[in-house]
């Protein structure tokens, strides 16, 4: 269960999860804080209840949740993965449902506001802004429901009552077309993410500088 957390006070966001880390690790658990400030989730080495992280104890990684892509599994009620704009992704596993949707949420309030913040570009007619922000959030939304449909296809193959379906040559390759077709527009959306947050830094520097 995470703590409960304010955003509007600026409190962590923060709690026990477990990291899909590789097919010989396995899940590890691990402790995650999100800073609703900077929009940055951290995760720590964790072993357990009888554990703490200790102030000043070295992170183990970071991600930044501006232009995030947050979306629940369809292979479980626990598990959700962290599509980040920079391409990288995390899946991770709840304790229950519960937590899961309160992580979920909690996420995505983040990353919408650091989102809306990374896309802000002054000289940009408030209409032109709007057409902007609103053209992300609709891409990252439609991404949410991709990768569900992804996941869901993968299932479809996967429990097929069929003997053929697991060896059959135009159902693997469909379900390896989908899920490169869903890392592609990942990876796509986070190239315009960087773009964009790019050109919002040079406009602020050449603003700057001008001073």
């Amino acid at each position: 269960m995470i703590k409960a957390s304010c955003l509007s006070s600026n409190r962590p966001l923060s709690g026990q999860l477990y990291k899909y880390t590789n097919v010989v690790k396995g899940w590890q658990q691990r402790w995650f804080a999100v800073d609703p400030e900077t929009g940055i989730l951290t995760y720590y080495l964790f072993d357990g209840p009888g554990d703490t992280v200790q102030p000043g104890q070295p992170a183990r990684g970071e991600a930044h949740l501006a232009g995030a892509v947050i979306c629940p599994s369809d292979e479980d009620s626990k598990t959700f993965t962290i599509n980040c704009a920079s391409g990288d992704m995390l899946k991770l596993r709840a304790t229950d449902a519960r937590a899961r949707q309160e992580w979920v949420n909690g996420l995505r309030a983040i990353a919408e506001v650091h989102t809306k913040a990374m896309g802000a570009n002054p000289p940009l007619q408030p209409r032109e802004q709007l057409a902007v922000h609103d053209a992300m959030a609709s891409a990252r939304q439609q991404l949410q429901t991709t990768e569900l449909s992804d996941a869901a296809l993968a299932r479809c193959i996967e429990s097929s009552d069929s003997p053929f379906t697991h060896t059959d040559p135009d159902l693997l390759l469909l379900k390896a077309t989908s899920a490169a077709s869903m890392q592609c527009l990942l990876q796509c959306l986070g190239i315009l993410m960087r773009q964009q947050q790019y050109a919002t830094a040079t406009i602020k520097n050449s603003n700057n500088d001008s001073h």
